[in-house]
């Protein structure tokens, strides 16, 4: 059995997994693994592009849009490694990024999931980790967003900081998870009502339920291109995170999920959440 599984879910990536896949070549040292990319209906080449230039990477592939969630629990689950290594294909893995984690979780046994610092194509910082979704902590970690990409004097130097600083989170993005297998297979892995957005968290909060911690790990960075799916489909993205934030506070808030849908559907942005697919 491998150590370490990768599982990528890709759609319409043929721009940019290959930037992720040769990150992972040459930014070692890696313990043996497998590469599994997991593709959601991709219309731009993506499988011919795999099957041509790397023929080592496994492809699965949907011949439909079956979402984030469900597409790594397939993915995981054609996987055998005790440690999995989730990335999305906007994401690449910077010299020893990977080694870094792995140390994370070798040194404690009670971290189930461990995330690294993630930073857009200009070394600057992205706020990959928070508190538990909920009213309160969605504001919080708005405001907190904007004072770091505006820059904010007091605030935003703040947020850099913390961008610098190990800690416990309640969550880490699922942009790059390093995760050990028993623990998301025993959360129950990615809950697929979850189309696309806060799928993560949810499985964070599940992950600590459990008993282990998440860890955030800013020794390890990784280059996300940020927003890179969503510049594609902007409508389609804001209808799926839509969805995924009613579901998500129907699921974990469900006194607040009224008053959510009530003002949605007063910004007329209340999506059909009986649709659950593109």
């Amino acid at each position: 059995m491998v150590r370490l599984s990768v599982v990528i879910v890709s759609f319409n990536s043929a721009a940019t997994l290959p930037v992720c896949l040769q990150a992972l070549r040459d930014h070692g040292p890696m313990p043996p693994h497998d590469i599994v990319v997991v593709d959601n209906a991709s219309q731009d080449g993506t499988a011919a592009m795999l099957a041509r230039d790397w023929p080592s990477v496994t492809l699965l592939r949907h011949d439909a849009n079956l979402g984030f969630a469900a597409a790594n629990n397939r993915g995981i689950r054609a996987t055998s490694g005790e440690r999995l290594l989730l990335l999305n294909p906007d994401a690449a893995v910077t010299p020893h990024a990977v080694e870094g984690l792995m140390a994370a979780l070798d040194s404690d046994p009670t971290i189930g999931i461990a995330g690294p610092r993630l930073v857009d194509a200009d070394g600057r910082a992205e706020l990959s980790f928070g508190p538990h979704i909920s009213p309160l902590g969605e504001a919080w970690q708005k405001l907190r967003v904007r004072a770091l990409v505006q820059r904010w004097p007091i605030l935003g130097a703040r947020v850099e900081r913390e961008t610098h600083r190990p800690g416990h989170p309640d969550w880490v993005s699922g942009a790059c998870w390093l995760a050990r297998r028993p623990v998301l297979e025993g959360a129950g892995l990615f809950d697929e009502r979850f189309f696309l957005y806060t799928e993560d968290v949810d499985l964070c909060a599940r992950v600590r339920t459990a008993g282990h911690r998440i860890a955030f790990v800013p020794s390890s960075e990784v280059r996300h291109t940020r927003g890179a799916s969503r510049a594609t489909a902007p409508g389609a993205a804001e209808t799926h995170y839509r969805r995924s934030q009613v579901a998500f506070y129907e699921k974990h808030h469900p006194q607040w999920a009224p008053l959510l849908r009530a003002y949605l559907m007063l910004k007329g942005a209340l999506p059909d959440t009986s649709k659950q697919r593109p």
